[in-house]
């Protein structure tokens, strides 16, 4: 069983990484409605994951760190990218956001030091990684009601439901093989989500949809620039 666990995380370790790489970096110095809120709550995800995985945390989970302490550096330049082009209120909340995330991961990496060992270290640990992992596989909800909403897939990208379908997938199975519930259940949300985000495109990808799905895509990261969109009414218009 080591052995296709091993292989299962390495797998893992590299649908993770294209996850991770697959928001679009901002070209016009804008961050135009685009939300920074997926990438704040990723960066918490990834860093809580990768503390868990440590082996002084959860032994044998080496590979959640690896892939997690590299989505944590991506992250963080995502979020620098933002808080550098965002409006000011956008940025203000944002950095507010990423206070909240320093001092959620601080507070988690401090009680389970000083206050809890062996398995209650894990069981904490965990924990706080799974919820944070649900939140961060559920961002994309909005988006699959949008789509079902409007009958279009123009706001979804097949790439992104994809890597989440075959990270979610390789990590759940990395998860039941080595019996480690905190990595199989967030991850067995992911997979299903993935799942359901593929099944949507397969019906509705010849769909095209109009422009007023953007504001609610923009919430979520999703979608394109205002700038894109506003070009394309005007060549309708002609």
């Amino acid at each position: 069983m080591d052995i296709p666990h091993f292989l299962f995380g390495i797998f893992g370790n590299a649908t993770a990484l294209f996850l991770f790489l697959a928001p679009t970096i901002i070209k016009n110095k804008s961050t135009e409605k685009f939300s920074g809120l997926p990438y704040v709550m990723t960066l918490l995800n990834c860093l809580l994951s990768a503390w868990y995985g440590l082996p002084f945390v959860s032994p044998h989970n080496i590979l959640v760190s690896t892939i997690n302490g590299t989505g944590s550096a991506i992250e963080s330049v995502y979020v620098l990218i933002f808080i550098i082009y965002a409006p000011k209120k956008e940025k203000a909340k944002i950095l507010a956001l990423l206070s909240f995330v320093l001092a959620v991961f601080s507070a988690v990496a401090v009680v389970s030091l000083c206050a809890l060992h062996g398995s209650s270290r894990k069981l904490f640990c965990g924990l706080a990684a799974t919820i944070f992992s649900i939140i961060m596989y559920a961002s994309p909800l909005s988006i699959v009601r949008m789509v079902i909403k409007t009958k279009s897939v123009e706001f979804m990208p097949f790439f992104l439901s994809l890597f989440v379908f075959l990270c979610g997938t390789s990590w759940f199975i990395f998860g039941l093989l080595g019996r480690d519930p905190f990595v199989a259940v967030p991850n067995g949300f992911g997979c299903a989500l993935g799942t359901v985000q593929l099944i949507l495109y397969a019906i509705y990808r010849k769909n095209k949809g109009g422009a007023k799905a953007d504001d609610d895509s923009m919430e979520m990261g999703y979608g394109k620039p205002q700038q894109q969109v506003e070009e394309k009414k005007q060549v309708t218009d002609k």
